[in-house]
């Protein structure tokens, strides 16, 4: 398959510069540098992946902006670079996705010095970046976040793990969130810049899961830092760690539309050539109906994505709610549409290795990580009543 359907690029969410910008993601998609690494070392393949992302200039939508002069992220374009890489690959989309999400809060909140010395090197594919936020007993809680960072002159010393770190073990710098005691719960929690080779950080612990991701959980213990590290002010950590996702939460809803265009794809080709019953499984009026509501539910699922990251681009209002609808819009929807993929191919289906195999268990994940579904029910529910 040579690649996604564009038509969604005529829709008045987008100008020019998008479909110039999606245009360059299909020309990286097809050069073969997805296809040409070997995804069976999975830490070796997401380097060389985000090398090459770097290498092809995309990370630049992802990853910014280092410079007063530079325009701020673009959520359309990295909704368009997410789309089509997860129809291609998924780690291929989690690659480009974590240095955007890993560095996303240098970008809104670093020292100009730290953003230089960092985001350049990011951009390139030269470094990989992590985003530290999640606790063992803290994940949709963060307030209940335990890991804490104590001022010494002007350092700080952080204490404390974090787990369900994507790039964990390989990443060169994590974005993480650490209890300074400012106030009680979220309003005491500040934003730091740690590198991989700061003393007192180490890996405990590499995590696999059903679709081979790198993950890990990571241990401070007395690692000490210069205060010039902290992203924004004392004890405001968490409004930038909201900032950050609010950004990048309507990209996870993009690549579940992509993984769910994939299926769609396979679910059409399978169809058209499966021979059932002196026909095609394609004649089937049960085929026929489960299709239509594939191809429904992603149209409404990709309009809720670009609804919320046009929101935030042109109108620059607030998207919690939009990108909490689209993210778990699109989410479920690909779910069903890819189970449904699943099951038209039968027994194939559930080979090892088979397109809509892998695309199962690649959507599983999405339901849950940047805020599981009923979390993002309960943030839209939220919205919903403080605006009454």
């Amino acid at each position: 398959m040579a690649g996604p359907t564009r038509d969604h690029l005529d829709w008045p969410f987008f100008d020019a510069s998008h479909r110039a910008y999606a245009e360059r993601v299909d020309v990286f998609a097809a050069s073969g540098a997805i296809a040409s690494i070997d995804h069976h070392d999975v830490d070796k393949a997401c380097r060389s992946l985000v090398r090459a992302l770097g290498d092809a200039g995309l990370l630049t939508a992802a990853v910014g902006p280092i410079g007063a002069d530079e325009k701020p992220i673009d959520s359309r374009l990295v909704c368009l670079a997410r789309e089509t890489l997860a129809w291609h690959d998924g780690l291929a989309d989690f690659a480009f996705a974590m240095q955007g999400l890993g560095t996303g809060a240098i970008g809104l909140a670093g020292a100009p010095d730290l953003r230089a010395a960092v985001l350049p090197k990011a951009r390139s594919g030269e470094w990989l970046a992590a985003f530290a936020l999640s606790e063992k007993d803290a994940g949709s809680d963060v307030g209940a976040m335990a890991c804490a960072a104590r001022v010494d002159g002007d350092h700080y010393v952080l204490d404390g793990e974090k787990t369900w770190i994507s790039n964990g073990g390989i990443a060169d710098v994590y974005t993480v969130f650490a209890r300074t005691g400012e106030a009680p719960g979220t309003r005491g929690i500040s934003a730091f810049v740690v590198f991989a080779d700061d003393p007192g950080f180490s890996i405990t612990e590499r995590i696999d899961i059903i679709a081979p991701h790198p993950l890990a959980t990571i241990r401070f213990d007395n690692t000490r830092i210069p205060a010039s590290r902290r992203l924004g002010a004392p004890g405001e950590g968490f409004k930038v760690a909201m900032r950050t996702l609010d950004i990048f939460r309507a990209s996870v809803a993009a690549a579940a539309n992509g993984f769910a265009r994939r299926a769609l794809d396979e679910a059409l080709t399978h169809a058209k050539t499966r021979k059932m019953f002196g026909g095609a499984l394609a004649d089937l009026q049960l085929t026929q109906g489960a299709l239509g509501d594939m191809a429904t539910g992603i149209d409404a699922a990709a309009m809720l994505t670009y609804r919320a990251a046009w929101r935030r681009d042109v109108q620059k209002l607030p998207t919690t709610r939009e990108a909490a609808m689209a993210k778990m819009t699109a989410t479920e929807t690909a779910q069903s549409v890819i189970d449904r993929a699943v099951q038209m191919f039968g027994g194939r289906g559930v080979r090892s290795g088979e397109m809509v195999e892998k695309l199962y268990r690649e959507i599983r994940a999405l339901r849950i990580y940047e805020g599981a579904t009923e979390v993002q029910k309960l943030i839209i529910a939220r919205e919903l009543l403080a605006a009454k």
